[in-house]
């Protein structure tokens, strides 16, 4: 898959350099260690670069998911699944004189069944899993951009913490008609203007998937699209006045986390962890959690399906976790907005957070010629 263009190529975005040594060591312990050392500098410097003028969350599917998977070794419950509630988040900033705006996870819920491992279950499971009781959809990134009053053509650009379950062809269109969605010609986009930022990491292997990451991921949706919607990545990048893409990796090999500095201070948003409280698990109600970290002696709780690399996720929680500014209704909670965030449940006896951020709500979303 060629490059066709890279963040070197783009003058709006700057690469940040105050982790390279520690993404450089392969040495895990040492690695923590120079994380935690680090942090204190860069939170300074990221909170001097300003503020995102708008960050907002939109839930939009409540899911089961493997409770090995989400609490790991920690939960007690006898229930092999639990259920998290997928939301997008648009953030939006000033920079060059013009508002930027962007979309970080618009999960393409219906096409996200394609991904093996929920193909698996609807088969088991059919119209039981994905069309009862057990699945609620709340709302589309279509529906929430419309609320808002967002055109397609406003988004600049689109990104996920990793790729595992998306399928993006809608959003950036496609170089060949697509059997499934358009059998005589292309696919148009979605978004005509719109980006997907990724890590280099996490594209590379989508031609070559090892069997621990087949069953997460859809690779031959991305053989078609175009090249140069593509904006790839490579470590930490700013990408304008408190907003960044912090590489977190661990969960897959190019995971990055969504980093916002707002009204409260900084807030971070990934899938490393599925609850605020696994990232202090001594604080938790959830049965388990805290027996599990005083036996282990864990900083965190870590959200491990593909357990590509344990001790870098690891690292990468606990540096989402420094970063994260304390929670104003709860200053032992930290910031940290899970992707897709641990949601009470009937079916899951024994898996009720004891917290909850549920929304975020921060500025106002307006369109570019609004204030442009």
């Amino acid at each position: 898959m060629k490059i066709t263009e890279s963040l070197e190529e783009q003058t709006i975005f700057q690469q940040i350099t105050h982790f390279e040594e520690a993404h450089k060591d392969h040495n895990p312990g040492r690695q923590l260690q120079k994380i935690k050392e680090t942090v204190p500098d860069f939170k300074e410097w990221f909170k001097a670069t300003g503020k995102a003028s708008a960050f907002q969350s939109f839930d939009l599917i409540k899911i089961p998911y493997p409770k090995k998977y989400g609490l790991w070794r920690a939960g007690r419950s006898p229930a092999p699944f639990i259920w998290f509630t997928n939301r997008m988040f648009i953030v939006q900033w000033e920079a060059q004189g013009r508002t930027w705006t962007l979309l970080n996870e618009p999960s393409e819920t219906e096409l996200d069944e394609g991904t093996p491992f929920y193909s698996a279950l609807i088969e088991k499971y059919g119209d039981f899993l994905s069309k009862s009781v057990l699945t609620k959809r709340y709302g589309t990134v279509e529906g929430y951009l419309n609320e808002v009053a967002l055109k397609p053509e406003d988004v600049d650009f689109i990104t996920f913490d990793h790729l595992h379950t998306q399928d993006i062809r809608r959003w950036l269109g496609t170089t060949k008609a697509q059997q499934d969605l358009s059998p005589n010609k292309p696919l148009e986009a979605y978004f005509p203007n719109a980006k997907l930022i990724v890590q280099q990491k996490e594209w590379d292997i989508l031609p070559c998937l090892h069997p621990l990451q087949k069953i997460w991921y859809q690779p031959e949706t991305y053989e078609d699209i175009p090249m140069d919607r593509i904006l790839f990545t490579n470590g930490d990048v700013l990408l304008g006045p408190g907003v960044a893409l912090m590489y977190t990796p661990g969960h897959t090999q190019g995971n990055h986390s969504l980093v916002v500095n707002t009204d409260t201070g900084i807030w971070v948003s990934s899938e490393n962890a599925i609850a605020a409280e696994c990232l202090v698990p001594e604080e938790s109600g959830i049965p388990g959690l805290k027996h599990y970290a005083k036996h282990t002696k864990f900083d965190i709780v870590i959200n491990g399906n593909t357990l590509e690399n344990t001790s870098r996720q690891y690292n990468s929680l606990v540096q989402e976790k420094l970063m994260a500014d304390p929670n104003r209704k709860n200053p032992k909670i930290p910031q940290f907005f899970p992707s897709s965030e641990l949601t009470p449940s009937i079916f899951s006896i024994g898996t009720k957070p004891s917290f909850m951020h549920k929304k975020v709500a921060f500025g106002t979303i307006k369109r570019p010629e609004d204030g442009d």
